[in-house]
Protein backbone atom coordinates (compact mmCIF):
# COMPACT_ATOMS: atom_id res chain seq x y z
CA UNK A 1 0.00 0.00 0.00
CA UNK A 2 2.89 2.38 0.69
CA UNK A 3 4.06 2.15 -2.93
CA UNK A 4 0.57 3.01 -4.20
CA UNK A 5 0.48 6.02 -1.88
CA UNK A 6 3.92 7.13 -3.05
CA UNK A 7 3.01 6.90 -6.73
CA UNK A 8 -0.25 8.79 -6.20
CA UNK A 9 1.56 11.56 -4.32
CA UNK A 10 4.24 11.82 -7.02
CA UNK A 11 1.56 12.13 -9.71
CA UNK A 12 -0.20 14.83 -7.69
CA UNK A 13 2.98 16.84 -7.06
CA UNK A 14 3.99 16.68 -10.72
CA UNK A 15 0.68 18.36 -11.58
CA UNK A 16 0.56 20.78 -8.64
CA UNK A 17 4.17 22.04 -8.74
CA UNK A 18 7.00 22.81 -11.17
CA UNK A 19 9.28 20.36 -9.37
CA UNK A 20 11.32 17.62 -10.96
CA UNK A 21 10.43 14.45 -9.02
CA UNK A 22 12.18 11.15 -8.40
CA UNK A 23 11.59 8.20 -6.08
CA UNK A 24 13.91 6.25 -3.82
CA UNK A 25 17.16 8.24 -3.85
CA UNK A 26 20.08 7.93 -1.45
CA UNK A 27 19.94 10.68 1.17
CA UNK A 28 23.12 10.28 3.23
CA UNK A 29 26.69 11.45 2.70
CA UNK A 30 29.17 9.47 4.81
CA UNK A 31 27.35 6.18 4.23
CA UNK A 32 25.27 6.81 1.07
CA UNK A 33 23.09 3.73 1.47
CA UNK A 34 22.21 4.46 5.09
CA UNK A 35 19.18 6.60 4.20
CA UNK A 36 16.86 6.46 1.20
CA UNK A 37 14.35 9.25 0.68
CA UNK A 38 10.97 8.10 -0.63
CA UNK A 39 10.37 11.13 -2.83
CA UNK A 40 12.68 13.96 -3.82
CA UNK A 41 11.45 17.18 -5.36
CA UNK A 42 14.03 19.30 -7.15
CA UNK A 43 12.77 22.89 -7.26
CA UNK A 44 14.43 24.35 -10.36
CA UNK A 45 16.02 27.76 -10.81
CA UNK A 46 16.07 29.70 -14.07
CA UNK A 47 19.18 27.70 -15.00
CA UNK A 48 17.07 24.59 -15.63
CA UNK A 49 16.68 25.59 -19.30
CA UNK A 50 20.45 25.39 -19.73
CA UNK A 51 20.54 22.03 -17.94
CA UNK A 52 17.74 20.65 -20.08
CA UNK A 53 19.63 21.58 -23.25
CA UNK A 54 22.56 19.31 -22.41
CA UNK A 55 21.09 15.81 -22.00
CA UNK A 56 18.02 14.01 -20.61
CA UNK A 57 20.32 11.64 -18.73
CA UNK A 58 22.20 11.91 -15.47
CA UNK A 59 25.61 13.45 -16.03
CA UNK A 60 28.28 11.36 -14.24
CA UNK A 61 29.22 13.08 -10.96
CA UNK A 62 32.94 12.74 -11.66
CA UNK A 63 32.47 14.56 -14.96
CA UNK A 64 30.67 17.45 -13.25
CA UNK A 65 33.14 17.61 -10.37
CA UNK A 66 36.29 17.16 -12.45
CA UNK A 67 38.80 19.84 -13.40
CA UNK A 68 37.33 20.25 -16.89
CA UNK A 69 36.02 23.42 -18.51
CA UNK A 70 34.75 24.58 -21.88
CA UNK A 71 38.06 26.10 -22.92
CA UNK A 72 41.27 24.19 -23.54
CA UNK A 73 40.96 20.40 -23.47
CA UNK A 74 42.75 18.62 -20.63
CA UNK A 75 44.03 15.05 -20.25
CA UNK A 76 41.46 12.71 -18.72
CA UNK A 77 44.00 11.37 -16.23
CA UNK A 78 44.53 14.89 -14.85
CA UNK A 79 40.90 15.99 -15.06
CA UNK A 80 38.99 13.27 -13.22
CA UNK A 81 39.63 12.23 -9.64
CA UNK A 82 39.70 8.45 -10.05
CA UNK A 83 41.83 5.65 -11.48
CA UNK A 84 42.81 5.62 -15.17
CA UNK A 85 40.33 2.93 -16.29
CA UNK A 86 37.47 4.54 -14.43
CA UNK A 87 38.40 7.96 -15.82
CA UNK A 88 38.33 6.63 -19.40
CA UNK A 89 34.93 5.03 -18.79
CA UNK A 90 33.45 8.19 -17.27
CA UNK A 91 34.83 10.35 -20.08
CA UNK A 92 33.43 8.02 -22.71
CA UNK A 93 29.96 8.06 -21.17
CA UNK A 94 30.02 11.83 -20.66
CA UNK A 95 30.88 12.20 -24.36
CA UNK A 96 28.11 9.80 -25.41
CA UNK A 97 25.47 11.87 -23.64
CA UNK A 98 26.84 15.17 -24.94
CA UNK A 99 28.49 16.73 -21.89
CA UNK A 100 32.09 16.14 -22.97
CA UNK A 101 33.90 16.48 -26.24
CA UNK A 102 36.60 13.84 -26.37
CA UNK A 103 39.66 13.28 -28.54
CA UNK A 104 43.16 11.82 -28.51
CA UNK A 105 46.53 13.43 -28.96
CA UNK A 106 49.94 11.90 -28.41
CA UNK A 107 48.37 8.66 -27.19
CA UNK A 108 46.39 10.42 -24.44
CA UNK A 109 42.67 11.11 -24.17
CA UNK A 110 41.69 14.77 -23.80
CA UNK A 111 38.30 16.17 -22.82
CA UNK A 112 36.47 19.43 -22.42
CA UNK A 113 32.90 20.33 -21.53
CA UNK A 114 30.46 21.17 -24.30
CA UNK A 115 28.79 23.71 -21.97
CA UNK A 116 29.35 25.05 -18.49
CA UNK A 117 27.46 23.05 -15.91
CA UNK A 118 24.61 25.38 -14.89
CA UNK A 119 23.38 26.30 -11.42
CA UNK A 120 19.92 24.86 -12.05
CA UNK A 121 18.72 23.83 -8.57
CA UNK A 122 16.93 26.30 -6.32
CA UNK A 123 15.93 23.90 -3.52
CA UNK A 124 15.76 20.20 -2.70
CA UNK A 125 12.66 18.86 -0.96
CA UNK A 126 12.73 15.48 0.79
CA UNK A 127 9.46 13.61 1.39
CA UNK A 128 9.08 10.59 3.65
CA UNK A 129 5.87 8.66 2.96
CA UNK A 130 4.11 6.89 5.81
CA UNK A 131 0.46 6.40 4.88
CA UNK A 132 -0.37 4.61 8.15
CA UNK A 133 1.05 6.30 11.23
CA UNK A 134 -0.16 3.35 13.27
CA UNK A 135 2.75 1.43 11.75
CA UNK A 136 5.56 3.98 11.88
CA UNK A 137 8.52 1.62 11.54
CA UNK A 138 11.76 3.63 11.70
CA UNK A 139 9.99 6.92 11.05
CA UNK A 140 11.27 8.76 14.14
CA UNK A 141 14.89 7.84 13.43
CA UNK A 142 14.60 8.65 9.72
CA UNK A 143 13.25 12.13 10.31
CA UNK A 144 15.76 12.88 13.08
CA UNK A 145 18.47 11.76 10.65
CA UNK A 146 17.18 14.17 8.00
CA UNK A 147 16.83 17.12 10.38
CA UNK A 148 20.32 16.64 11.85
CA UNK A 149 22.06 16.22 8.49
CA UNK A 150 20.10 19.02 6.76
CA UNK A 151 20.83 17.73 3.27
CA UNK A 152 17.43 18.94 2.02
CA UNK A 153 16.14 22.50 2.23
CA UNK A 154 12.83 21.12 3.49
CA UNK A 155 11.70 17.72 4.75
CA UNK A 156 8.06 16.63 4.79
CA UNK A 157 6.20 13.66 6.20
CA UNK A 158 3.28 12.62 3.99
CA UNK A 159 0.55 10.46 5.50
CA UNK A 160 -3.03 9.36 4.92
CA UNK A 161 -3.68 9.04 8.67
CA UNK A 162 -5.32 11.60 10.89
CA UNK A 163 -2.43 13.46 12.53
CA UNK A 164 -2.61 14.03 16.28
CA UNK A 165 -0.58 16.24 18.58
CA UNK A 166 1.15 13.11 19.86
CA UNK A 167 2.30 12.30 16.32
CA UNK A 168 3.69 15.81 15.86
CA UNK A 169 5.51 15.70 19.16
CA UNK A 170 7.41 12.56 18.14
CA UNK A 171 9.04 14.03 15.05
CA UNK A 172 11.49 16.95 14.73
CA UNK A 173 9.82 20.34 14.83
CA UNK A 174 11.42 21.37 11.52
CA UNK A 175 9.71 18.54 9.62
CA UNK A 176 6.51 19.56 7.86
CA UNK A 177 3.48 17.29 7.62
CA UNK A 178 1.05 16.73 4.77
CA UNK A 179 -2.13 14.72 5.00
CA UNK A 180 -2.73 13.33 1.53
CA UNK A 181 -5.73 11.41 0.17
CA UNK A 182 -4.56 9.33 -2.81
CA UNK A 183 -8.14 8.73 -3.93
CA UNK A 184 -9.03 12.41 -4.33
CA UNK A 185 -5.58 13.99 -4.67
CA UNK A 186 -6.31 16.41 -1.84
CA UNK A 187 -3.25 17.53 0.13
CA UNK A 188 -3.59 19.35 3.44
CA UNK A 189 -0.73 21.11 5.20
CA UNK A 190 -0.94 19.97 8.83
CA UNK A 191 2.33 21.66 9.76
CA UNK A 192 4.66 23.80 7.68
CA UNK A 193 8.24 22.67 7.17
CA UNK A 194 11.00 24.93 8.46
CA UNK A 195 14.07 25.68 6.31
CA UNK A 196 17.09 23.54 7.16
CA UNK A 197 20.70 24.80 7.27
CA UNK A 198 21.93 23.20 4.05
CA UNK A 199 24.91 25.58 3.76
CA UNK A 200 26.29 24.64 7.16
CA UNK A 201 27.94 21.42 8.43
CA UNK A 202 25.51 18.65 9.37
CA UNK A 203 25.47 15.62 11.63
CA UNK A 204 24.95 12.20 10.03
CA UNK A 205 23.68 9.67 12.55
CA UNK A 206 25.36 6.35 11.87
CA UNK A 207 24.08 4.10 14.64
CA UNK A 208 22.10 4.47 17.83
CA UNK A 209 22.40 2.29 20.91
CA UNK A 210 20.86 2.81 24.37
CA UNK A 211 23.94 4.57 25.77
CA UNK A 212 25.80 5.51 22.60
CA UNK A 213 25.16 7.32 19.32
CA UNK A 214 27.76 7.19 16.55
CA UNK A 215 27.77 10.21 14.25
CA UNK A 216 29.83 11.76 11.46
CA UNK A 217 30.25 15.49 11.00
CA UNK A 218 29.61 16.37 7.36
CA UNK A 219 31.11 19.61 6.14
CA UNK A 220 29.23 22.03 3.90
CA UNK A 221 31.26 21.16 0.77
CA UNK A 222 30.48 17.46 1.09
CA UNK A 223 26.80 18.27 1.50
CA UNK A 224 26.87 20.48 -1.58
CA UNK A 225 28.41 17.68 -3.66
CA UNK A 226 25.81 15.19 -2.45
CA UNK A 227 22.98 17.63 -3.13
CA UNK A 228 24.19 18.10 -6.71
CA UNK A 229 24.43 14.34 -7.14
CA UNK A 230 20.89 13.87 -5.81
CA UNK A 231 19.59 16.48 -8.23
CA UNK A 232 21.43 14.89 -11.17
CA UNK A 233 20.16 11.43 -10.26
CA UNK A 234 16.63 12.79 -10.03
CA UNK A 235 17.03 14.37 -13.47
CA UNK A 236 17.95 11.09 -15.09
CA UNK A 237 15.69 8.76 -13.11
CA UNK A 238 12.25 10.29 -12.63
CA UNK A 239 9.53 8.68 -10.53
CA UNK A 240 7.44 6.41 -12.73
CA UNK A 241 7.97 2.62 -12.60
CA UNK A 242 10.14 1.48 -15.48
CA UNK A 243 7.74 -0.97 -17.11
CA UNK A 244 4.38 -2.71 -17.06
CA UNK A 245 3.68 -6.36 -16.27
CA UNK A 246 2.22 -8.65 -18.90
CA UNK A 247 -1.08 -9.15 -17.05
CA UNK A 248 -4.64 -8.52 -18.24
CA UNK A 249 -5.48 -6.94 -14.87
CA UNK A 250 -2.97 -4.15 -15.38
CA UNK A 251 -3.92 -0.86 -16.98
CA UNK A 252 -2.36 2.59 -17.13
CA UNK A 253 -3.65 5.73 -15.46
CA UNK A 254 -3.62 9.09 -17.21
CA UNK A 255 -0.39 9.75 -15.29
CA UNK A 256 1.28 6.71 -16.88
CA UNK A 257 1.25 4.63 -13.68
CA UNK A 258 0.40 0.88 -13.59
CA UNK A 259 -2.93 0.17 -11.92
CA UNK A 260 -4.17 -3.31 -10.92
CA UNK A 261 -7.89 -4.09 -11.16
CA UNK A 262 -7.45 -7.24 -9.04
CA UNK A 263 -5.85 -5.41 -6.10
CA UNK A 264 -7.71 -2.16 -6.91
CA UNK A 265 -4.69 0.10 -6.48
CA UNK A 266 -1.61 1.51 -8.14
CA UNK A 267 1.35 -0.85 -8.32
CA UNK A 268 5.11 -0.90 -8.84
CA UNK A 269 5.67 -3.95 -11.09
CA UNK A 270 9.18 -4.64 -9.81
CA UNK A 271 7.96 -5.23 -6.25
CA UNK A 272 4.22 -5.90 -6.53
CA UNK A 273 3.87 -8.20 -9.53
CA UNK A 274 4.82 -11.80 -10.28
CA UNK A 275 3.32 -14.90 -11.79
CA UNK A 276 2.67 -16.09 -8.22
CA UNK A 277 0.10 -13.33 -7.67
CA UNK A 278 -3.42 -14.83 -7.29
CA UNK A 279 -4.69 -12.20 -9.73
CA UNK A 280 -2.10 -12.88 -12.41
CA UNK A 281 -3.42 -13.65 -15.87
CA UNK A 282 -1.05 -13.49 -18.82
CA UNK A 283 -1.65 -10.63 -21.22
CA UNK A 284 0.08 -8.09 -23.42
CA UNK A 285 2.56 -5.63 -21.95
CA UNK A 286 1.19 -2.10 -22.27
CA UNK A 287 3.25 0.34 -24.30
CA UNK A 288 3.17 3.59 -22.34
CA UNK A 289 5.42 6.48 -23.30
CA UNK A 290 6.72 7.64 -19.91
CA UNK A 291 9.18 10.05 -21.48
CA UNK A 292 6.49 11.93 -23.39
CA UNK A 293 4.49 12.40 -20.19
CA UNK A 294 7.55 13.56 -18.27
CA UNK A 295 8.48 16.00 -21.02
CA UNK A 296 4.98 17.48 -21.00
CA UNK A 297 4.62 17.77 -17.23
CA UNK A 298 8.04 18.72 -15.86
CA UNK A 299 11.13 20.84 -16.68
CA UNK A 300 12.84 17.73 -18.07
CA UNK A 301 13.28 17.67 -21.87
CA UNK A 302 13.16 14.40 -23.76
CA UNK A 303 15.05 15.34 -26.92
CA UNK A 304 17.14 18.45 -26.31
CA UNK A 305 18.89 20.13 -29.21
CA UNK A 306 22.21 19.49 -27.44
CA UNK A 307 25.17 21.75 -27.00
CA UNK A 308 27.90 19.95 -28.97
CA UNK A 309 28.90 22.51 -31.57
CA UNK A 310 30.60 20.05 -33.91
CA UNK A 311 33.00 17.16 -33.81
CA UNK A 312 36.36 18.56 -32.77
CA UNK A 313 39.48 17.59 -34.60
CA UNK A 314 42.61 16.57 -32.78
CA UNK A 315 44.33 19.79 -33.78
CA UNK A 316 41.78 21.69 -31.68
CA UNK A 317 42.76 19.74 -28.62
Amino acid sequence: MEVAFELALAAHLETATDWLLARQLGAAVDEPGARVMDLVGVVPSDGVTDRAAITPETIPPLAVEGDVGVGEAVPVADALDCGPERAESVAEHAAEIGFFERGRRGGRTYVRQTARYPDWVDRLVGIENKPDLGRPGDLDFQLRFDAALALFDEVWLATESYVTGAHLNRIPEAVGVWRFDPATGEREVVREASPLAVDEPGVEIRREEPLRTDVAIIDADAKARRRRRIAERAWGKGWRPAGFPGCVNCSATDDGVPECSFHERLIAPGSDCSTDCPGYEAGEVLDVDHEELRDERSPWVRDPSGVVRRQSGLDQF
